[in-house]
């Protein structure tokens, strides 16, 4: 656990995490805290059991704000894509008036970018720490958006050049890992709003009208993984269509070979049976003949289907 007075975007360290009970005479505490430490802060900041057990309990919460007498408890969920994987990272958020303690279970990129946006915006209050850190957790939904759908145009390229059955289990895989997350954005959508819009005494009443604008990027988000989730579907549609198109291509070469060889089957057949008299069998070389001329009449056929494009 780490403990920070913030001063107009000028971190000090504190010690004694006790000391963050009462208010500093400027700035705030930030309060970075793993789920372990919450035994300990709960009866200094007297948070609720139901925030304190689902930051214990839940690893993937639905984002949800619950408003408590002396403090705010938001979840929201920080995303990371590993070209494989879409995972996503409660970040637990408990915003007081004069302090901010935020827990998690995994390092979460976003409070690590955060410091030089605190220090660069002079932040001296934990509402703003607030605005500033949801910002950077839906910014970074664009950035997982531009890569998968690099990863949707890589995929749509290969299949076109050289399909393969492991494409399918990879249009699956990730088409299922889009339709998941687009479950979460509804709620992560809703909760941005209700920053926006709902009365709330410990964020500053300018400061919420920022709130819009990160809203419109969460709708901006949830309308692009509509469009990834239809994209993942045309994508299936094209290698259906792919593996059928080779599929009757192979058809195509088997069925013209089975015909050229249907002609030099039946004249080996012919020259098969036990005849006395058949053609060319009393003239010298006369086997040579024969097969000069099936293979001539294969060249003939192979030439014809090649010309017509049927090979």
């Amino acid at each position: 656990m780490k403990v920070r007075l913030v001063q107009n975007g000028v971190f000090t360290l504190v010690e004694d995490v006790a000391n963050c009970v009462a208010a500093p005479e400027s700035g705030f505490y930030w309060i970075d805290a793993e789920v372990e430490d919450l035994e300990l802060l709960q009866p200094l900041f007297h948070l609720h059991d139901l925030a304190v057990e689902d930051c214990m309990t839940e690893e993937e919460q639905r984002p949800k704000l619950e408003i408590y007498d002396a403090q705010y408890f938001i979840v929201i969920n920080s995303i990371r894509f590993d070209d494989e994987e879409i995972f996503l990272r409660a970040l637990n958020v408990f915003l007081g008036r004069h302090y901010i303690i935020t827990v998690t279970k995994q390092k979460i990129n976003e409070l690590r970018k955060l410091k030089p946006i605190l220090w660069e915006e002079e932040v001296n209050s934990s509402d703003r720490f607030l605005y500033h850190l949801i910002d950077l957790v839906v910014d970074n939904y664009f950035l997982v958006g531009d890569r998968i759908e690099d990863r949707i145009e890589n995929l749509e390229e290969q299949i076109l050049m050289n399909t393969k059955k492991t494409h399918l289990n990879e249009i699956i895989g990730l088409r299922s890992e889009i339709l998941w997350l687009k479950r979460v954005l509804g709620p992560q959508r809703d909760l941005i709003a209700s920053l926006n819009k709902k009365e709330l005494r410990l964020i500053d009443n300018q400061l919420q009208k920022y709130f819009g604008d990160i809203y419109e990027n969460a709708v901006k988000i949830a309308d692009t993984f509509d469009t990834f989730r239809d994209l993942m579907g045309n994508l299936r549609e094209a290698y259906q269509s792919s593996v059928a198109n080779r599929a009757n291509e192979i058809m195509r070469v088997f069925t013209a070979l089975t015909t050229i060889f249907m002609p030099l089957t039946f004249i080996t057949g012919i020259y098969g049976m036990n005849f006395e008299f058949l053609p060319g069998k009393d003239i010298p070389g006369g086997e040579y003949i024969v097969l000069g001329g099936m293979f001539l009449l294969g060249a003939l056929m192979l030439y014809f289907f090649r010309k017509k494009d049927w090979l």
